[in-house]
């Protein structure tokens, strides 16, 4: 199985309580199995509140290509001479002395 990303369907909450459970039931019976649906309301007072499905699903053909493209395979390999100062810098002790609060003046 390949990666799988989380994508949402938000539904307004200006909807009759019919129309919801038809929307519902056809999103629920348009997803896959292995989806992992979830419902949430999300929203408030002032802006609103809605509906937010979030489900599992793979990759559609142009964000596959787009992951390919910036895979690990393209990463260079590691360099040693920067593993080692790497190694040799985790072994230094560091303590800072100044203990000093930065405050903000105007």
């Amino acid at each position: 199985m390949g990666r799988r990303v989380k994508d949402f369907i938000e539904i307004s909450e200006y909807t009759s309580l019919d129309q919801l459970i038809n929307t519902l039931t056809a999103i629920r019976d348009s997803l896959p199995t292995e989806a992992e649906p979830e419902l949430r309301m999300k929203g408030d007072d002032v802006f609103g509140r809605r509906l937010s499905i979030s489900y599992l699903r793979d990759l559609n053909a142009e964000e596959a290509a787009c992951e390919a493209r910036y895979g690990a395979a393209d990463l260079p390999a590691p360099d040693a001479e920067i593993e080692k100062l790497r190694h040799q810098l985790d072994g230094v002790d560091f303590e800072r002395e100044d203990r000093r609060r930065i405050r903000r003046v105007a």
